[in-house]
This record gives structure tokens, C-alpha cells and sequence, in this order.
């Protein structure tokens, strides 16, 4: 017996459909390619390399993990102020300045450390810059005048009224008001104690000892409980207000999620085709959920925030609108896919429609509605940190303030470190909740 061999209509179809799939796999990358090559002559991505500025993103960084003390003087006064991020909290007293800053009289000398330092004295102020040379600069008629080396380097800017010289070791800059100089150093100045604390400046072993043995420092608390209050009111890091922030934020989050779940449920059933018979009913709630879930969250917030003002509930109100309309659609959807012969069961016992929902409907549907409503509050932990700063409340309204000052960088670290650790806290609870309430 021998196979009849294809027609040749059956062959040229054949060989058609793989010439056209093998159209489709080249057209498909061409189009892409296409797109992108599109997008990066629209966004004009080659002048956008060359804006670029990676040494400012390079400084950003460094203040992220380090603190600058500033040292300035008046040229009009000839006051001198050492202040740890410029911050009047963060200021030095005469009697308490760092041991790398030296004055004597009209000088004051500053050892920015590896042969780097800056002296101030009557007639200008100079920086010593190693391998380079001498940058002297004097006050004629008010003005900066400068006298380098040549050819000047780029790290020095020269201007008609500020000279400005960047360098590993520091920054220094001299204008008709003022010359300054920023000493970088690692680690978060502060973070413990201010510089009016009595524990400032003290060792571990010194703090030690001051909690266990010394005479009290007030007569009216223990050392360690001083220490403790001397940290939480800290005025630079606002340890205190940071830690209530956290709260704020996860309640945000824990209300607006919780709510939406409670309204969701009963919602969810008039969606599910199984339990409303009702079309037109039926679809008029699930247009409900499209709308409030259409609407993105921060759109909500804002309009909100108008009617109601701004704060912390405002922000819930906001999460629990968006997530009613994404619950109500998962909790009809998960309706719909019940095993009816469990319902039935209850029924033949003789249950009305109430205890059958409580008892054949509920037991099927509760891990899907766990998983979800959990999964939901821990991503709406993180959504809450954005929407406090729209609303004026949490840790977003925080890292907003310190974010609009552009200099307070190491806060935006302290507080990004801090929503890092609230993220992963929420992810463990919510993991150990499902595994105790769906798994048991």
C-alpha cells in the first residue's frame, strides 16, 4: 500500500503558512528595533548622555553614606562658625571645635586631611592642594582674586564673584560674603547625640560606664534613662517623629487594605455570575469595580486630599477605593470557580442561602481571599510611603521634605534604609499569616 502524496494545493498552503511564519519572526524584531531606535531619536537619548553629569551623581551618592561639617566665615564680621551639615542644631561652640580646625586670632587653620588644608587669615584664605600647589586668593575691592598654578584645572571654577574648588579631600569656596570649606567624613554625624547632649562625643565604654555606675547627670532620671530620651528627641534625626511615621504608614496601609477586603466580600458576590442571577445587576456592580479600580490610586489621593484635607485617613480612604475595585473583581472571579457540589451539600442539609454561603461558599474562596487581601497589604505598605507624601503624612511626607532641601541626603538614606526595613518586616508577617491561616 503506498501513501498518496500531498495535492499540490495541500503543499503550496503548507509552504505558504511556513513562509509566512518565518515573515513574522524577522517582522517582529525589525519592529521592534524599529521602535526603539524611534524612541531613543524622540527622547533625544544621545544629548541626554552627553547632560549627563556623573560626578554630581557620584557626589550625591557620597552624602547618602557621609556628613559634611562646614566651616565659614563672615567676611564682614570675621565670625567664624563650624556647624556639622550647616544646621544651627548641628554647631559647634567656641570651646568644643574639632581638633582638625586650629585658630589663633584672625587665622584659623584646616587640616582637610592628606596634605589637603585651607587657611583663613585676614587678607583671603588658601588651599593647599597636594601634587597641584597653592590656591591663594585675596579681596580686591570686594572681589575674589585668584593666583594658581597654570593652567587651571576643572575642578576649580573661577567666576567674577565666587571661586569654587572641589577635591576628594573637601570643597572650598571663597565669595564677597563669605569663604567656606566642607570637610567630608563616613558615617551619619549626630545619630545618637547632638552636640548640647552631655553624652556627646563619648565612647561606648564611656556611655557604658555613665549607664551602670556613674552619679546621675540629672538628679531627676537615671543616666540610661537620659541617654535613652537624649536619643529619641535627638533634633537632627527626629528619631522619635521617624519612628511614628513608620506607624502611620503601615496603619495607612493596614486600614485602606483591611476596608476594601470588608467591602469587597459582600460586593463580590452581587459580581458573581453563580450567585446573582441578574445581569444587568450584575454587571452594573462589576462597572463599579472597573471604575474605582480605573482610577490609579494616586489620582484618588489627590482628590481626596481635596475634599477631605490632608493626613493620614485620607491616604486609607485612597488605598481603600483602588483596592475595593481590584478585591471586588479577584473575590467575584474566585466566586465563579467554586465547586457548586460542596453548595449543594450544605444545602441538602437543609441550610438556607446564608448558611450556605457561610459554610459551602466561604471555606473554598477564604485562602484565595488571605492571599490576596495579605499580598495587597504588603504592596500597599510601600504605595503608602508615596501617598503620605501627596497627603501630608508617614514616612513619605518625611522623605519629601528631606528630598526638597537638596542638601539633607543622608536623611533621605536614613529614611529610604528605614522603608527597606518596613518592606521586608511586612513581607515576613504577611508570609507567616498565610502560612498559620491557610495552611494551619
Amino acid at each position: 500500500m503506498t501513501m498518496t502524496a500531498l495535492s499540490p494545493s495541500l503543499a503550496q498552503s503548507v509552504t505558504a503558512g511556513f513562509a509566512r511564519k518565518r515573515r513574522i519572526a524577522i517582522a517582529i524584531p525589525l519592529v521592534i528595533l524599529a521602535y526603539l531606535i524611534y524612541a531613543a531619536i524622540s527622547f533625544d537619548l544621545a544629548s541626554l548622555a552627553q547632560r549627563a553629569r556623573f560626578d554630581n551623581a557620584a557626589i550625591l551618592l557620597s552624602d547618602f553614606w557621609s556628613h559634611k561639617t562646614h566651616v565659614t566665615r563672615d567676611n564682614r564680621s570675621g565670625e567664624l562658625t563650624v556647624a556639622i551639615e550647616g544646621e544651627g542644631k548641628g554647631t559647634y561652640p567656641a570651646n568644643l571645635m574639632p581638633d582638625w580646625i586650629v585658630t589663633d586670632g584672625d587665622v584659623t587653620r584646616i587640616d582637610l586631611g592628606r596634605g589637603y588644608s585651607v587657611t583663613y587669615d585676614a587678607a583671603g584664605a588658601r588651599m593647599i592642594v597636594p601634587g597641584y600647589g597653592t590656591i591663594d586668593i585675596r579681596s580686591v575691592d570686594g572681589k575674589p582674586v585668584l593666583t594658581a598654578p597654570e593652567p587651571i584645572p576643572d575642578w576649580v571654577s573661577v567666576a567674577e564673584n565666587k571661586v569654587s574648588v572641589t577635591t576628594d579631600a573637601g570643597r572650598f569656596s571663597y565669595s564677597r560674603s563669605k569663604v567656606e570649606t566642607f570637610k567630608y567624613e563616613a558615617g551619619w554625624e549626630l545619630w545618637f547625640f547632638t552636640i548640647d547632649s552631655p553624652f556627646f562625643d563619648k565612647s561606648f565604654a564611656e556611655l557604658v560606664n555613665l549607664a551602670v555606675s556613674s552619679p546621675r547627670i540629672d538628679p531627676e532620671r537615671s543616666n540610661f534613662g537620659f541617654m535613652v530620651s537624649e536619643f529619641w528627641t535627638n533634633k537632627m534625626w527626629r528619631h522619635g517623629d521617624v519612628l511614628w511615621a513608620i506607624f502611620e504608614t503601615i496603619l495607612m496601609a493596614f486600614l485602606g487594605t483591611m476596608s476594601a477586603a470588608l467591602i469587597s466580600l459582600p460586593l463580590g458576590f452581587l459580581a458573581a455570575r453563580n450567585v446573582m442571577p441578574l445581569g444587568v445587576f450584575r454587571g452594573g456592580v462589576r462597572r463599579v469595580f472597573d471604575f474605582v479600580r480605573g482610577v490609579d490610586g494616586l489620582i484618588w489621593t489627590i482628590i481626596l486630599s481635596r475634599a477631605f484635607g490632608p493626613g493620614p485617613m485620607t491616604g486609607a480612604i485612597a488605598i481603600a477605593i483602588t483596592d475595593t475595585g481590584s478585591f471586588g473583581k479577584m473575590f467575584s472571579e474566585a466566586l465563579e470557580n467554586i465547586d457548586e457540589k460542596q453548595v449543594e451539600g450544605v444545602g441538602s442539609t437543609g441550610a438556607n442561602a446564608l448558611q450556605r454561603a457561610r459554610f459551602g461558599v466561604i471555606p473554598q474562596i477564604m485562602p484565595v481571599l488571605l492571599a490576596q487581601v495579605l499580598y495587597y497589604l504588603e504592596s500597599n505598605t510601600r504605595s503608602a510611603t508615596v501617598i503620605g507624601a501627596i497627603v501630608g503624612g508617614g514616612i513619605g511626607l518625611l522623605l519629601t521634605q528631606a528630598i526638597s532641601t537638596q542638601k539633607d541626603w543622608e536623611e533621605v538614606a536614613y529614611y529610604m534604609v528605614l522603608i527597606v526595613l518596613m518592606v521586608m518586616m511586612m513581607d515576613s508577617l504577611s508570609g507567616w499569616l498565610r502560612r498559620r491561616l491557610i495552611k494551619g
